[in-house]
Formats: structure tokens, C-alpha cells, sequence
């Protein structure tokens, strides 16, 4: 059975409904500590590219099950009064996950434009993040 809509509608909706910050406004942001910058990406993509300075991993998979206080997976760094900063490679996951969120009663979760492969391009704070030995 055929599909009746795609990942780019579902990420163009997304974007209309959640908050999407520029890079100059993340930035801005990295030293805040009132704001939480959360790398959705696979654990892989981390070990291969880095990570934005002082990001929390939180893979996409499990978020909703992270943030959510009732699951049994619940992560207290998600229970705090802060600003969470989502970001992807390229803003799609992102925006789909930021809505997730929104949906799930946060209001305060925005994602960055144009993603790590962006944040990178700019050249701004990046630190590796190394495999973890057996």
C-alpha cells in the first residue's frame, strides 16, 4: 500500500508548528545554563562526527521514553525548568522529535536549523566523543 504523505510534509508541518532556532541563536545559547542541548542522533553518527560542545545524547529511539516521567526509562536531566535544544544531522529528525515533544506537553523545546552538518559547516564548538571499550 502507497504512502499518502511523506517525511518532507511530515518535517514541513513540523517546522510550522515548533520553534526553530538559527545558529547565531544557538550559539548564543551554548553558555546558558537554563538550556539543555540534546544530540538525537544515532550514538554512531556521535563517535564518527562529534557532538556539540556540552550536548546530552539522548538517542531519537528513546526520547519520548526518557523525558516522560511515568516510563521506566526516565532520564531526571529531561525533569528540569530548562530550555531543551534538539538537533539532528540535518533538522529533520529534529523537527519531528521537537513536535513529539510539544505534543507531550513540553513547551519549552525548540531545534537548531539546519542540524549538526550546519553547526559544523560554521564552524562552532564541537568535541568528539569517543567509543565506549567493552
Amino acid at each position: 500500500m502507497p504512502i499518502t504523505i511523506g517525511v518532507k510534509a511530515l518535517v514541513a508541518a513540523a517546522e510550522k508548528a515548533i520553534k526553530t532556532l538559527s545558529l547565531d541563536e544557538a550559539n548564543a545559547l551554548l553558555t546558558d545554563d537554563n538550556t539543555v542541548f540534546v544530540d538525537i542522533r544515532d550514538i554512531r553518527e556521535l563517535h564518527r562526527e562529534g557532538k556539540i560542545a556540552g550536548a546530552i545524547h539522548a538517542p531519537r529511539g528513546m526520547l519520548e521514553f526518557w523525558v516522560d516521567p511515568d516510563s521506566p526509562y526516565h532520564r531526571e536531566v529531561f525533569a528540569q525548568d530548562k530550555t531543551y535544544v534538539l538537533y539532528c544531522a540535518s533538522a529533520w529528525r529534529s523537527a519531528l522529535a521537537a513536535q513529539t515533544l510539544q505534543h507531550m506537553g513540553m513547551d519549552n523545546v525548540c531545534h537548531i536549523a539546519g542540524g549538526f552538518t550546519a553547526w559544523q559547516a560554521a564552524a562552532l564548538a564541537i568535541e568528539p566523543v569517543a567509543a565506549k571499550v567493552p
